[in-house]
């Protein structure tokens, strides 16, 4: 024997497709108002893109990439083989040096000229200053 069928009873107030009044019926219950509460309006992607671009740091990001490139294309091979640029944070650019001598063969006579090639480049803005570290 089958069950007794519930009596469906429309709780909302406009008039339910056919569809959707023999699901409820056959469901014993009707989910059309969760269901329309649940479904959220799509949004244009130029309302949430700029915020998601600044929660993922994209274009700080842009910009490190870019002082790599441009580090691997302006400075001498013998000083890139051994530094090279890990962060640029207000202005500093720290790069990781792997030894001690290369650290202070560039700090001593290297600097200087890195620093201004990077600025004509990027802008003094951009590259203010250099921090060399073993890393």
């Amino acid at each position: 024997m089958l069950p007794p069928v519930k009596k469906y009873t429309s709780s909302g107030g406009g008039k339910a497709s056919a569809r959707a009044r023999v699901l409820a019926q056959w469901r014993g219950v009707d989910y059309v108002p969760l269901e329309k509460a649940r479904a959220t309006p799509a949004r244009p992607v130029g309302d949430f893109l700029p915020a998601l671009m600044k929660e993922f740091r994209l274009e700080a990001r842009q910009a490190e990439a870019e002082i790599v490139k441009v580090w691997n294309a302006l400075i001498d091979p013998a000083v890139t083989a051994h530094a090279q640029p890990h962060n640029l944070n207000k202005g500093t650019l720290f790069v990781n040096v792997d030894s001690s001598v290369w650290l202070n063969e560039i700090v001593r006579y290297r600097r200087k000229e890195i620093l201004e090639r990077l600025q004509h480049s990027f802008g003094k803005s951009v590259v203010q200053k250099i921090s060399f570290r073993i890393g």
